[in-house]
């Protein structure tokens, strides 16, 4: 099925509003934050922390936002029972959305890449993609969430316990564990303490990021299957 970029539109214009195009501009509020924060206190920033302090905290929270707006967004607005009948069917909605909202958040990394490099230094390209995938893992989710809940606080608590979970095992980036969306290789070679060769690291890297997108299609699928029970879903 070709992408129809037309109904995407409308599709963020549903989910977002008319101004949706301001969304992309929002995270770069966190790095100018973060510049006066360290400014005042004397702090620095290393170059390959850039994926998860500059980039990928403010685009996860974004992707959040977007996530709970697929799904559960018109549950609340009560345009559930409208959305089933769209030509196609429901999911080309669901697909239209996610697609946008992708493309929100590569224009928002974009944005906070070049935000990074001028406030901060430069650092690894390859810190892009990990964001990236951080903030992708968690629009998934949460859409998940919203078809789970059916409701957009509710998605974005149990988004939010997940996204503080990880935080919490993994000490805010400072542990490189495998399964985390945030996983940072660059952060875990730039380690002096570690005992991991460079090709090990890139086998972990490799688990990390093939891993990460088969459990996305597994969530995303089992959405699916969640939100297609019409009758459970207008209860």
């Amino acid at each position: 099925m070709p992408f129809d970029v037309g109904f995407a539109r409308q599709a963020i214009v549903l989910m977002a509003g008319s101004r949706w195009w301001l969304l992309p501009l929002l995270p770069l509020a966190w790095p100018i934050f973060v510049r006066l924060l360290f400014m005042f206190n004397g702090e620095t920033i290393e170059p390959e922390a850039t994926q998860g302090t500059l980039i990928g905290i403010p685009l996860a929270a974004l992707a959040i936002f977007l996530g709970i707006r697929v799904i559960a967004g018109e549950i609340d607005d009560g345009s559930l029972e409208v959305s089933y009948t769209v030509p196609g069917g429901i999911q080309k909605l669901w697909f239209a959305k996610l697609g946008a909202s992708l493309a929100i958040l590569i224009g928002a990394e974009a944005l906070l890449a070049i935000a990074a490099l001028v406030l901060f230094h430069t650092y690894p390209p390859g810190v892009l993609y990990g964001a990236l995938q951080a903030s992708v893992f968690y629009l998934v989710l949460s859409t998940a969430f919203g078809a789970l809940f059916r409701g957009e606080a509710a998605a974005a608590m149990a988004t939010g316990v997940v996204l503080a979970f990880n935080g919490m095992i993994t000490d805010m980036g400072d542990n490189q564990i495998v399964i985390s969306p945030f996983y940072n290789p660059f952060a875990l070679a730039a380690d002096p303490n570690t005992i991991l060769s460079s090709g090990e690291i890139l086998a972990r890297t490799l688990q990390n990021r093939i891993g990460i997108v088969l459990v996305m299609a597994g969530i995303l699928a089992l959405a699916f299957m969640r939100a297609n029970r019409r009758e459970r879903m207008l209860e």
